[in-house]
């Protein structure tokens, strides 16, 4: 068994859990302590965390360490969301931290933090039931909002608006309006984003639940009141509910949710976003499992060191993910799949010498899903339409390094290669991160070359590495004149990263 602390150093709360993690027992929370700290409004309206703040942020994470050490925590993992991720001097700031309390921070992508949401949700036993119909995942942070949709179970599209609870209190406060006509502007604010995003992605797809994670009405689910006492109510509940909170003032509500009265505005808003999703999607119910961000964590953590099993395969969510990006932009699904086939063949027999894990094989695969999304811009560069696509492109379970590292073996697949002096000027990785989009980089650029002709002729391809050479032999019914004439230059490339030649054959040569 384990004693694990998750801290969440969210927009508006820096938050810990404490758990104790068993093969036998899963998860337990033994412990839940929060601070209300306003960083959002800091981040949001200036770009930078005060001084301030972080002399606040810092002596609260020391009392959390105090508290890590009275349970014997045996591993703690922090991480920093909105708040930190948008601030100018991110930098400075998490060496402050790690300078005053011996905690380091980690900065989340938007993309990584909503998939830590999403494992937090599917550990809860009534997920995988509720995805097998229509449902969208309204995931409301403090600086925005990530909504999901799922069809039969698979992942269709994922897309971030700036819509959080936060960010929209501090535009509200700025128009010097009355409580009354808080509803009616934040309606005017929010339903065009909504709709564009319906209009987009939803089309004429139906949309029976909702699956809701924030830090205010799932905080209050489950008590009793106001009219919500399931975690799960149909629809019209949240209108109802807000009808209520609407006829109370904030010391009541307060009183009555058993919430501090800072949150009501917040829970508010939170309301209404939800709501206005509801209506326009056309939901029946509405789902509120009572996550956080530390359930994710606390979850990734047991997944990683083996504690507990995965009751969902997540990583086919970011291949269903990568493959509704290539639906959009017009992508061949033959031709993927043809080259996905070859580029994981070739890299796992060369196993010994990339040293690469089943992390890189997974972003491998994505790359040849996503090879030529650029085409639908320009068939002239292909490359660099490719490269801000996937950049531009939020493609959930990925940080921001391994999308860049997916981004730039696309690009260069079509390109001739920047070696480190170039590359590394114009981009924020490191010299690991380089390497791995060096040797990916050759593998798709051979793939590529052997699927020149897009007849999927190596679709049963099968590659032996012997010594210096990568022996890759294709049945030998077919013609790969083409292929053979046009395959030196990519295979220099390949040889000059992995000191191996890729020789092609057909199964009659090779007898």
């Amino acid at each position: 068994m384990k004693t694990f602390a998750a801290i969440d150093v969210g927009s508006y709360e820096l938050g810990m859990k404490i758990f104790e993690i068993s093969s036998r027992n899963g998860l337990r929370e033994i412990d839940h302590i929060r601070h209300r700290i306003d960083l959002g409004t800091d981040t949001f309206a200036t770009g930078k965390i005060s001084y301030d703040r972080v002399d606040e942020l810092s002596r609260v994470l020391r009392d959390y360490n105090d508290i890590m050490k009275t349970y014997r925590v045996d591993d703690y993992t922090a991480y920093g969301t909105s708040a930190i991720r948008e601030t100018e001097n991110t930098m400075i700031v998490l060496d402050q931290i790690a300078q005053r309390t011996g905690i380091r921070i980690e900065v989340l992508s938007n993309s990584e933090q909503r998939f830590l949401n999403y494992k937090a949700i599917a550990s809860r036993g009534r997920f995988n039931k509720i995805v097998e119909k229509g449902t969208a995942i309204v995931d409301i942070g403090g600086g925005s909002i990530q909504i999901s949709l799922f069809d039969k179970d698979t992942l269709v599209t994922t897309q971030n608006m700036r819509l959080g609870v936060l960010r929209l209190q501090d535009q509200l406060g700025r128009l010097n309006i009355s409580p009354r006509q808080y509803e009616v502007i934040l309606d005017e604010m929010v339903s065009s984003q909504i709709q564009l995003f319906k209009k987009l992605y939803l089309k004429d797809g139906q949309i029976e639940n909702i699956i809701v994670v924030d830090d205010y009405i799932s905080a209050i689910v489950g008590k009793n009141v106001l009219g919500l006492e399931e975690s799960s109510v149909e629809a019209p509940a949240v209108e109802k509910f807000l009808e209520r909170i609407r006829a109370k003032s904030n010391q009541q509500a307060a009183k009555a949710l058993d919430m501090p009265e800072e949150n009501i505005p917040l829970l508010y808003i939170s309301g209404i976003l939800i709501n206005r999703i509801a209506k326009m999607m056309g939901a029946n119910m509405i789902w509120a499992p009572g996550v956080t961000l530390c359930d994710g964590m606390a979850y990734e953590y047991a997944e990683k060191h083996k504690i507990i099993k995965e009751e969902h395969d997540f990583e086919q969510d970011i291949i269903a993910c990568a493959q509704n990006i290539s639906k959009r932009y017009m992508g061949s699904r033959r031709r993927s799949e043809t080259l996905e086939k070859i580029a994981l063949t070739i890299f796992d027999s060369m196993k010994k010498v990339h040293g690469l894990g089943k992390r890189e094989r997974l972003l491998l695969r994505i790359a040849t899903l996503l090879h030529d999304c650029g085409k639908y811009i320009s068939l002239v560069n292909l490359g660099e339409c490719s490269y801000n696509i996937i950049m531009s492109t939020e493609i959930i379970g990925l940080s921001h390094t391994e999308r860049e590292i997916v981004a730039n073996v696309v690009k260069y697949n079509h390109m001739d290669f920047d070696y480190w002096q170039v590359m590394g000027g114009n981009i924020t990785i490191d010299r690991e991160a380089y390497l791995t989009i060096a040797k990916l980089t050759a593998i798709l650029k051979v793939a590529n070359g052997l699927d020149r002709s897009h007849k999927q002729k190596f679709k049963d391809v099968k590659a032996v590495l012997k010594e210096r050479e990568l022996i890759i032999t294709v049945d030998e019914s077919v013609d790969i004149t083409l292929e053979k004439g046009l395959f030196t230059k990519r295979s220099d490339f390949f040889e000059e990263v992995y000191s191996v030649r890729p020789v092609i054959r057909q199964r009659s040569e090779s007898k």
